[in-house]
């Protein structure tokens, strides 16, 4: 199968994967918060799949992207270093604190963005422009 000049397969990829309606569109802006729990993987995948259907969703996953990926990161060295002998305590409960502070925070936004409305969260590193 040859393709005609200037035709590409992201371009025929568009056509296959229609708009999504204002309320899918809320729908997955909302999953991109409530995975918060998950750390960033679930607002990536929002991002990554659905950024060019819907602009609600695009918003929200990268506000969510930007507000977990940080944190994610930090929580996992911080259950790396649980691992030492003395201040492995220490750090394990810094970990949980994290998973805690993110989760709350991915449902207070994830609860705003349902009723459509768009969430900033406090604190936001915005790495994803």
């Amino acid at each position: 199968m040859s393709q005609t000049p200037g035709a590409s397969a992201q371009g025929s990829d568009t056509t296959s994967r229609p708009p999504l309606t204002p309320s899918e569109d809320r729908q997955w802006a909302t999953v991109a918060h409530f995975g918060a729990f998950l750390g960033f993987v679930p607002s990536l995948v929002v991002f990554i799949v659905f950024r060019t259907r819907g602009p609600f969703s695009e918003q929200e996953s990268k506000e969510a992207l930007n507000f977990t990926l940080p944190l994610t990161v930090v929580a996992v060295a911080m259950n790396i270093l649980a691992f030492l002998p003395i201040m492995g305590a220490i750090f394990g409960v810094v970990a949980v604190l994290l998973w805690l502070f993110m989760t709350i925070s991915g449902v207070i936004a994830g609860i705003e963005v349902n009723k459509g409305r768009p969430y900033r969260y406090p604190f936001n590193l915005r790495i994803i422009r």
